[in-house]
This record gives structure tokens, C-alpha cells and sequence, in this order.
């Protein structure tokens, strides 16, 4: 599904089934964008109802590689008892932890700790190794999503050495959407980014205040990591999450809103949910 804007600023969906089953990897590295582009100007797609009646789901198919920015945003890293980092700091996620932008979001059985984090969210368009300049990495970008980088920090962080990975791999934990933007469209570092908990704003603040903007990043992740088209690298959130001991940690019911401009608006209700039994196992 494409959406575009008419003259009057009103949005129309167009189904894209006659070029492509899902929107990934493959398909943007193959000039996905573009053949879209030209599908909307020959008017080769159907409309189709919007708002949909249909679940969304993530506006770019489940990536290889979800790859993080930690503390990304100097507010941030003083919430979190940090000091800003002077290199980038990297952390992966699993792929299968991606949910749609409005799907209801489960908390962990055990949990105490649940935490949000609005990011603006990179998708890769080509592969990306040892790149040699920061232009030849903006070149590597297809667009942007927002993310929900939902994080268990009892998990996360407890024990002398944290463990991060129990933190960030909880089922559901990476609502993504509900746009892709092509980068051509949209300036990533000068976006703003919000988060409501229940109504009650809780993060407010810009990709200006990025301490590494996006095309720094896929630079940086390229010396270290084949980047390949359709993976997913989220950048870092800003203050204002759970961990500042500020506000109280989700619980059952707690409603999740966020907004990145250009990006558009998700929601989550979130849920406890129950231990399996060894049949449901």
C-alpha cells in the first residue's frame, strides 16, 4: 500500500499489488521507490479504502538485522547516569521482535520495569560495507520509519555488567510505522519526536539533538557490519522514558502514543501477558 497526499492535503491509498507482494529488502534494492513513483504517476495502482478496516503491520517487511544506537541524545545518557558517548554505541536487536504500529503490545509476565522509546528508525536501500565517505552512506539509505523500542531495563541493566540483549528481545518489542518515507522526501535530522503515555506527554524533542545524525551512524555501522537492504537501524531515544525514575513503568491498560513529524502516529494498548503452560508450549 502507497499513500500520497492530494492537492488539498487529504490522503489516498493506493494497493501496490501489481509490483510487489511486500514492501523489503529485496524489493528496495532492486529500485522499489522509484517503480512505485512511476506506478503512482501511470496510475497503474487501484485506490483503495482509507482509513483501511484491515491491521497494519510494519511498513517494511521483517528485516535481517535490526541494529540500535544507544544513547544517542546527550539528555538521555544524563537520565540513564551516563555520560554522552564519544563513539557510537551498538546493540542488536532480533528481527522477529517487530509488531504493526497499532497492534496491542504484551508485557512480559514478570516484568516490573517495561519502558518506552520513540526512534527514528533508518532503512537501508542497498548494501553498505567499509563505506568510504559520509555522502556514500546517505546514498545507502532507502527512508524512515518510527519505532517503539520497547525495553525491559530490569532485564537490561541488572548485574555487574548489564545484559542488554534479555532487555531488547522481548516478543512485540519493536512496534515499527505506520509510514516508510523515502529519504528524499524527508530531512532526518530535523525531526521532532514525542511520546504520550496515557494522554501525558513524556518525551518531546528533535533528531537535531542526535549526538550521531543518521548518515554518521550507517558510516560508522559499515566499518564494523555488512549492512544489506531492508535492515532496520534504530537511532537512539530522547529523554524522557520510565528509566529517569521521573515517571511509573507500563502497566496493564497503559496506553502508548507517539508522533514523529513526517512520519506519522502509532499507538499501543498494552496487556499482561501470561506464562505458557508446557502444553501451550
Amino acid at each position: 500500500m502507497a499513500i500520497t497526499l492530494d492537492k488539498e492535503g487529504h490522503e489516498r491509498a493506493f494497493d501496490l499489488s501489481p509490483i510487489v507482494d511486500d514492501i523489503d529488502g529485496a524489493f528496495l534494492a532492486a529500485d522499489g521507490v522509484d517503480r512505485v513513483r512511476k506506478g503512482l504517476d501511470n496510475n497503474v495502482f487501484d485506490e483503495i479504502e482509507w482509513p483501511t478496516p484491515q491491521r497494519i503491520g510494519s511498513p517494511v517487511a521483517r528485516p535481517a538485522n535490526i541494529i540500535c544506537i544507544g544513547m544517542n541524545y546527550a539528555a538521555h545518557a544524563a537520565e540513564s547516569g551516563a555520560e554522552p558517548p564519544t563513539t557510537p554505541v551498538v546493540f542488536l536487536k532480533p528481527s522477529n521482535t517487530i509488531a504493526g504500529p497499532y497492534d496491542a503490545a504484551p508485557i512480559p509476565p514478570q516484568s516490573e520495569q517495561y519502558d518506552w522509546e520513540v526512534e527514528l528508525g533508518i532503512i537501508m536501500g542497498s548494501s553498505a560495507q567499509y563505506l568510504a565517505s559520509i555522502e556514500d552512506a546517505k546514498q545507502a539509505v532507502a527512508g524512515y520509519v518510527m519505532a517503539n523500542d520497547l525495553s525491559e531495563r530490569d532485564y537490561q541493566l541488572n548485574g555487574p555488567a548489564g545484559q542488554w540483549t534479555k532487555g531488547k528481545s522481548l516478543p512485540s518489542s519493536t512496534p515499527v510505522g505506520p509510514w516508510f518515507v523515502p529519504a528524499d522526501q524527508v530531512d532526518p535530522n530535523a525531526l521532532r519526536l514525542r511520546t504520550w503515555v496515557n494522554g501525558e506527554l513524556r518525551q518531546d524533542s528533535s533528531t537535531a539533538d542526535l549526538i550521531f545524525d543518521t548518515a554518521t551512524i550507517v558510516h560508522h555501522l559499515s566499518q564494523y557490519m555488512l549492512l544489506e537492504p531492508g535492515d532496520l537501524i534504530l537511532t537512539g531515544t530522547p529523554e524522557g522514558v520510565a528509566l529517569s525514575g521521573r515517571f511509573p513503568y507500563l502497566d496493564d491498560g497503559d496506553i502508548v502514543e507517539m508522533e514523529i513529524d513526517e512520519l506519522g502516529r502509532q499507538r499501543q494498548q498494552f496487556f499482561r501477558a501470561t506464562t505458557a503452560t508446557a502444553e501451550e508450549k
